[in-house]
């Protein structure tokens, strides 16, 4: 038996306020829709991986979902265009990633990041 795919599943009473966040600013595709679920993705190979946190890294809270991208500071322009705020960073952290924190839509931590 292999994993083929991970998906993280966040309950919400809208899915398409989804879109502006992960697919207009992140640039994620809509992947799936039947209305009371919208999946967003990459049709190209991505990594699996589950994490498990006791903390976020520098005393920071843990975040519900880290979406790793190729700029972090294009990200974050980007999220400030489209109206959101980040809560942490951003930052270089002495592990080796370059990254921030920001709501969704939804109110969920979101860890945007770039290994150096």
């Amino acid at each position: 038996m292999q994993v083929k795919r991970v998906v993280a599943n966040l309950e919400t009473p809208d899915p398409g306020r989804a879109r502006v966040f992960y697919q207009d600013v992140l640039g994620l595709e809509l992947l799936m829709d039947h209305g009371w679920i919208q999946t967003y993705g990459s049709r190209t190979q991505m990594t699996v991986q589950v994490s498990f946190a006791a903390e976020g890294g520098s005393g920071t809270p843990v975040p519900d979902l880290s979406i790793e991208v190729d700029d972090v500071d294009e990200a974050l322009q980007r999220m400030r265009d489209a109206g959101f705020s980040a809560e942490y960073g951003p930052v270089d952290e002495p592990w080796g990633v370059r990254r921030f924190y920001v709501r969704d839509p939804f109110g969920r931590l979101v860890n945007i990041l770039a290994h150096a």
